[in-house]
């Protein structure tokens, strides 16, 4: 979302978000004055905060209550009004360390250790999900020429089993292509993906240096490129959606979950629904960026699960190697500590992939 904020508006929402996570409260003017150090009048405030109402940023709840940010101010607060802290992160991974040793425990006992830790020191629902091993090493890629105009990338795994998926061959002039010619093409391309991919995990497809292969044949790697992709989401199935869930009780206490069917239909989705909440915390998304580990947070109406669209899912993936094999998340109220639990989500990640990884 691109709102562009003066500096005033900018310095009053981040006031305005920081109160309302620390209070729970409606924020006014008065409060805003008392609180920072803002150098402006309670007047002032007040204009600036009607203008980021009207730009959808904040919003009464009721007629005479001060003002609230929604997920789109929440969303700005994130995007462009903080910086997570790296020695906040430094520090929480050293916590893991110390109170987790991976070399004596065995993997679910680990687990259920950092989901624990992090449940604590968020103050939220912590998720985490089991290592996935189902990653086919692949045996054999081949381009195969269908008919003019189309070819077939077919891929098989260590298991012999096969995927497949059809693309439009690149135009490479006006003329017609002769079959033969495509052909040898094809061969030369397919021998240089079976050199560079061969012995590797599917999900490193889109990993391929393309950069290697001769340059009259480049023609080939961007129409591949998007081909692969798309072939490692379709044949990446996860073995298991099991969830390790911790902190439900504690969260539960915060206002924003004081109606009692809230509290069940979330509870229901992270006991009993959790292949619904699977897509959303092992986000297949990031299979192409998995040299590029990021945190991941969805605000709100940003969720599309109904139970926790008055929630904020923040997530990350945990490597071994290169390879993204589980997940990492906190799961609370839209009004929570951003700073913190990005740090503890990236912290937490970072922790299991060295675990992983050894």
């Amino acid at each position: 979302m691109q709102v562009q904020l003066t500096n005033r508006q900018q310095h009053i929402l981040r006031a305005t978000v920081r109160h309302y996570i620390a209070t729970a409260e409606p924020v006014g003017s008065k409060a805003l004055v008392e609180e920072f150090d803002l150098g402006v009048s309670s007047a002032t405030i007040r204009n600036v905060m009607g203008v980021l109402e009207k730009a959808g940023l904040l919003y009464q709840p009721h007629t005479s209550a001060g003002r609230i940010p929604s997920d789109s101010g929440y969303r700005i607060y994130v995007d462009q009004l903080i910086t997570p802290s790296q020695s906040l992160e430094k520090q929480i991974e050293a916590a893991l360390q110390g109170s987790l040793k991976w070399e004596d425990w065995s993997l679910e006992t680990l687990l259920q250790g950092a989901t624990q830790i992090l449940a604590t020191l968020s103050g939220c629902v912590s998720l985490i999900t089991i290592p996935q091993n189902n990653l086919s090493v692949l045996r054999h890629l081949q381009l195969v020429q269908i008919e003019t105009g189309q070819i077939m990338l077919i891929v098989v795994t260590d298991g012999y089993e096969t995927h497949s998926t059809l693309m439009d061959l690149p135009s490479l002039s006006e003329n017609r292509p002769d079959v033969e010619v495509i052909d040898r093409e094809l061969q030369i391309v397919s021998n240089f993906l079976n050199s560079q991919l061969r012995g590797k995990s599917l999900i490193e497809l889109p990993l391929l240096d393309w950069s290697k292969l001769d340059r009259e044949f480049q023609r080939y790697g961007e129409y591949l490129k998007t081909s692969l992709v798309e072939l490692t989401r379709r044949s990446f199935s996860p073995i298991s959606t099991q969830i390790m869930v911790r902190g439900v009780s504690e969260v539960l206490r915060q206002p924003e979950f004081s109606q009692i069917e809230q509290v069940q239909t979330i509870i229901q989705l992270l006991e009993e629904e959790q292949e619904k909440l699977w897509p959303l915390i092992f986000d297949e998304t990031e299979l192409e960026q998995i040299d590029k580990p990021q945190v991941t947070i969805r605000i709100g109406s940003e969720n599309n699960l109904e139970p926790i669209r008055t929630c904020t899912l923040i997530s990350s993936m945990y490597h071994r190697g290169s390879i993204p094999v589980g997940s990492v998340g906190v799961l609370g109220p839209t009004r929570l500590n951003y700073e913190n639990a990005i740090a503890l989500v990236a912290a937490a990640a970072e922790y299991l992939s060295e675990a992983m990884s050894m």
